[in-house]
């Protein structure tokens, strides 16, 4: 009876061993004393040889190598830290294993190549344009060239992105310190275009002024100079109709002008100013 009972465990352990499963995350490859065997890329229950017979599991899902920060010299001499991550998925396991072996191996090649290629692509691009505009098709030509690179490791990078671009921390200051110098210049410059136009727009405005002015005294003097005629030839002609009423008149209008309750006048019985109000009649 122990001897059926210990057959029996045996074949069971002999079956569990000769079994193994790959799910949909997953996909391997079947080695018989190291000697690659079959692959196995779909999910399910499979069998192998036992105690002969291993299974490589891989990850079927897309890998992501976070390459450590590092320094790069762009075209314009300008040193630059960044931190670029890559995305990248198995194609043959067969492959992958023979030339990587696992996901340590392919971050240490991955990660060598990523970093040769933005080496060799900062230096061809200034600093500018790298953390400008020319960032994404910088990037995609860095991922096709590694694409091309890592093709034969069983492997697919989908793309090479950057996830900061930085100066190094002992030149950032100095150069903030640039960038506010030349903030303060360009606000020095407008400042002085301002006040430059101000200044022609005062100077014009008060060109205009005088210009105004002086018409406006010319037609002023015009306009009184002709009134001033006008009440000459007025006063002419009253003075030709009848010259003594003018002068009646005219005195009238002095006393009215220079006379007031208040007014004190020390002058002779006899003087001309008074003589119609002594003797209206006297000529």
């Amino acid at each position: 009876m122990t001897r059926v009972i210990a057959i029996l465990v045996l074949a069971a352990l002999v079956g569990l061993s000769s079994a193994f499963q790959i799910d949909e995350t997953e996909m391997g490859i079947v080695t018989q004393f190291g000697e690659y065997k079959r692959s196995v890329t779909a999910p399910g229950l499979y069998f192998k040889i036992p105690l002969t017979q291993s299974v490589q599991v891989m990850d079927a899902r897309i890998l992501a190598s976070d390459t450590p920060p590092a320094e790069y010299l762009t075209l314009d001499k300008k040193r630059l830290m960044t931190d670029p991550i890559s995305r990248y998925k198995i194609t043959d396991p067969l492959r992958f294993y023979t030339k990587l072996h696992d996901q340590n191996g392919a971050k240490a090649r991955i990660d060598d190549i990523v970093n040769s290629e933005l080496r060799r692509e900062f230096a061809s691009h200034n600093f500018d344009e790298i953390v400008g505009h020319a960032r994404e098709p910088l990037m995609q030509e860095v991922a096709e060239r590694v694409r091309v690179q890592t093709k034969d490791f069983g492997v697919h990078v989908i793309d090479v992105r950057i996830r900061r671009a930085d100066l190094p921390r002992e030149v950032q200051e100095s150069v903030f310190q640039r960038m506010r110098a030349e903030r303060d210049r360009v606000a020095k410059q407008y400042r002085s275009e301002g006040e430059e136009e101000a200044a022609k727009i005062r100077a014009e405005t008060d060109k205009e002024k005088t210009i105004l002015l002086a018409k406006a005294y010319e037609t002023a003097q015009k306009l009184r100079g002709e009134g001033d005629g006008e009440s000459t030839r007025i006063y002419a002609e009253a003075y030709g109709k009848d010259a003594e009423f003018y002068s009646f008149v005219r005195s009238l209008d002095a006393y009215e002008r220079s006379l007031d309750e208040s007014s004190t006048l020390l002058l002779s019985s006899d003087s001309e100013l008074f003589r119609y109000l002594f003797d209206p009649k006297r000529r």
